[in-house]
């Protein structure tokens, strides 16, 4: 298999100068460069740049992947958004990294050769289809960061590990609406390989995302806002007229869910161990898998069934004038074509099938096909279809 790398950064926040346009230029003299986007695909050779700071310093989100199992999505958000510790509980180092810079926190999601499935093109991904992530990490929206636990544990459960670190190592706090994702963290889902009976037990213990009616959120937002003092407007006001629009939303409903936020919300959720989580989803997995066995039987059975059916409502219309089907067989054995003696072989085994209900019923037939042979003895692609089906030499 040839060698393919997909390298894309996208800004966000603030497009690019030209000034850093020209230095991103000189790491790579085939990219597709904007004052928003770069991109680069290899089929031979490597990027010969530091992918780390090149979010650092210029990009709000990268994304690259080999087709050798290698996979990586690097997020970098203000820490202002999103502090480092809000972020760490979820770290597990096969899946999510943590780091600050520079007043930003940047977030690494992989998977490494020995944690991926083999990339193909029916993988292929698109920074477009995770960078709604930063908005809502913005917002305070951590199951991106659950998620990548959780992709964690997998990666565990297959290396088959010490079976002690999956019991001393605790849940972080399970975020609202983990049964109801999002169109980007359903892609993230797939992007680091979250086993699907695992998220399903992890959201057992996840509430809804949202409790209350639309129309209650958005009464209870406004008066949220109502209630903000005069510089705290005035701040995001200035922030938008600046160029950080797109972040005042987000903004705005961090600290609305964290005003709105039950004081203690993990206190009647027990927070259960690594071993608890792959145990319950092997369970689900087992059982999962029974039901999808069950429903394939059942439906076989239907499909048999029908096949019965139609084939006895086909029977009966032969038997009820057998005569017009003994004047096809003769028409198509006439314009000796293979396709129409493979009609004419059909036809004759259904003629059986009718006759065979009765002795003197078969008698005829094996008389008048006896006399089919002797008429076509010289269309030896005819005579072999007689044998398939049965038809007894002279």
């Amino acid at each position: 298999m040839s060698e393919y790398q997909y390298y894309e950064f996208l800004a966000v926040d603030r497009p690019l100068t030209k000034d850093e346009q020209a230095q991103v230029r000189a790491l790579s003299t085939r990219a597709e460069i904007t004052a928003t986007r770069f991109v680069n695909e290899y089929h031979f050779g490597d990027f010969h740049g530091d992918t780390t700071k090149m979010v650092e310093q210029f990009y709000d989100a990268h994304l690259y992947c080999a087709n050798w199992g290698s996979r990586r999505l690097l997020l970098r958000l203000p820490s202002a958004l999103l502090a480092k510790k809000e972020a760490e509980p979820y770290v597990l180092e096969e899946s999510l990294t943590v780091r600050t810079r520079g007043g930003y926190t940047l977030l690494d999601f992989s998977l490494s050769p020995e944690d991926a499935e083999e990339w193909d093109s029916g993988s292929f991904f698109s920074l477009s289809e995770f960078v709604g992530l930063r908005a809502e990490l913005a917002a305070g929206d951590l199951r991106p960061l659950y998620l990548a636990w959780l992709a964690g544990l997998r990666v565990w459960e297959l290396a088959e590990d010490d079976e002690e670190e999956y019991i001393h190592e605790l849940e972080p706090q399970v975020p609202d609406g983990l049964g109801e994702l999002t169109g980007a963290q359903r892609a993230l889902t797939t992007f680091l390989q979250v086993d699907e009976d695992l998220l399903a037990v992890a959201a057992r213990t996840s509430a809804p995302m949202e409790q209350t009616s639309s129309a209650e959120r958005n009464e209870a937002l406004e008066a949220f806002i109502a209630a903000l003092p005069a510089r705290d407007k005035d701040a995001l006001l200035v922030d938008v007229v600046r160029g950080g629009g797109h972040l005042a939303g987000p903004r705005l409903l961090a600290r609305f869910r964290a005003a709105h936020r039950p004081a203690d919300p993990a206190a009647a959720r027990t927070r259960r161990s690594a071993a608890e989580l792959l145990d319950a989803a092997h369970r689900h997995r087992t059982g999962r898998h029974e039901r999808e066995q069950q429903a394939r039987e059942a439906a076989e059975q239907a499909r048999r069934r029908a096949a019965e059916e139609q084939r006895a409502a086909h029977l009966a219309t032969i038997a009820a004038d057998p005569g017009e089907i003994w004047r096809e067989v003769d028409i198509l054995i006439g314009q000796k074509k293979p396709t129409a003696y493979d009609r004419a072989a059909t036809l004759l085994a259904d003629l059986r099938a009718v006759t065979a209900r009765s002795s003197e019923e078969l008698a005829d037939y094996d008389r008048r096909t006896t006399a089919l042979r002797e008429t076509h003895r010289s269309k030896p692609a005819l005579m072999r279809r007689f044998d398939e089906i049965g038809i007894p030499r002279p």
